[in-house]
């Protein structure tokens, strides 16, 4: 299975501007552990997750005021949409993280979780035969 068969499509892109507020805002809307971080400015992309905005307010920096440009982890492993599962999973194991941008030529087009890999990976659940 390729990654393209298991990840996301819903890619919110937020700038570095964004308040943490405003980030968890509109991950918590979207049901999504990630967000895309495009900074117009350095022309990069970047990725701020659920855990980088756990980790700040849980140090007591205030999600008011501070940007997910000041926690977005600028130095990421990208994905292709062609990529196995397996080649997925390695580099996540080796990087330490959970998520991956899935790029192609056009840019960003999907977010790949661990999460989704355990969903393809792991069969349907049956259900119990007093319920069938």
């Amino acid at each position: 299975m390729l990654v393209r068969d298991a990840m996301s499509t819903v890619v919110l892109t937020i700038g570095p501007a964004h308040t943490l507020r405003q980030a968890a805002r509109l991950m918590s809307a979207r049901r999504i552990g990630a967000a895309v971080v495009h900074d117009p400015d350095t022309c990069g992309l970047g990725i701020i997750t659920e855990r980088d905005i756990l980790v700040a307010v849980g140090s007591g920096q205030d999600p008011d005021i501070e940007t997910a440009g000041a926690h977005t982890t600028t130095d990421v492993v990208f994905a292709s949409p062609v990529w196995t599962l397996d080649e997925a999973a390695g580099a996540m194991t080796h990087g330490g993280f959970r998520h991956l941008i899935v790029l192609d030529d056009d840019g960003p087009v999907g977010i790949v979780s661990v999460r989704d890999i355990i969903r393809c990976w792991t069969p349907a659940r049956q259900r119990p035969a007093e319920l069938v």
